[in-house]
């Protein structure tokens, strides 16, 4: 290879690397997620006045008994039912909040639902009849003193899955499913 060959690689090799990080949104370029790093929320659910500080990811693995804790705050209320949430949602809200300064809590609408429950909700309407929060892949919430379209902003720059923003009922939709977005 010549020399001139060589240098001209290692200018595009530098006009990508500076292209992707100008593509990046400039909060995910300081992700808090360095290796090693611990991951802490705390939630408080709106419908059963129950708070919950958790550090669920220690920096090596994630923490069984915290996520347990998690799944509990995060149950279908209506009928007490449990469920496994997938753990890239709470994720995806540190590190919306990291993005945004936020430091306060994530106010939780919904998280699990079950089956009878979406079943109930649908008939008012409003609900998905295949949603994802009946799989534990998704979650409704609100960040204390940040404005939802901030959040929906953040949530859709991240690329996770769904993102559905209802301002009239004051939270954003998250899921881990296909990627999406939608206004309700």
């Amino acid at each position: 290879m010549s020399e001139i060959d060589y240098k001209r690689r290692q200018l595009l090799a530098a006009g990508g690397v500076a292209l992707g990080a100008c593509l990046l949104p400039s909060w995910a370029i300081a992700s808090p997620y360095k290796a090693g790093s611990a991951r802490q929320i705390s939630l408080h659910n709106i419908h059963t006045s129950e708070d919950l500080e958790t550090e669920y990811f220690n920096g090596k693995l994630y923490v069984k008994e915290e996520l347990q804790k998690i799944n509990h705050i995060c149950r279908d209320f209506r009928r007490n039912e449990v469920a496994h949430m997938d753990r890239r949602l709470f994720d995806a809200i540190t590190e919306i909040q990291a993005g945004l300064g936020h430091k306060g809590q994530v106010r939780i609408i919904s998280g699990y639902r079950s089956p009878a429950t979406n079943k109930a909700l649908r008939k008012n309407g409003g609900v998905a009849t295949k949603s994802y929060h009946m799989k534990g892949q998704a979650i409704d919430f609100n960040l204390e003193g940040v404005s939802l379209s901030r959040i929906r902003n953040a949530a859709l720059e991240m690329r996770l899955g769904g993102v559905g923003y209802y301002p009239r009922s004051g939270f954003v939709h998250i899921d881990t499913g296909p990627v999406r977005r939608w206004n309700g």
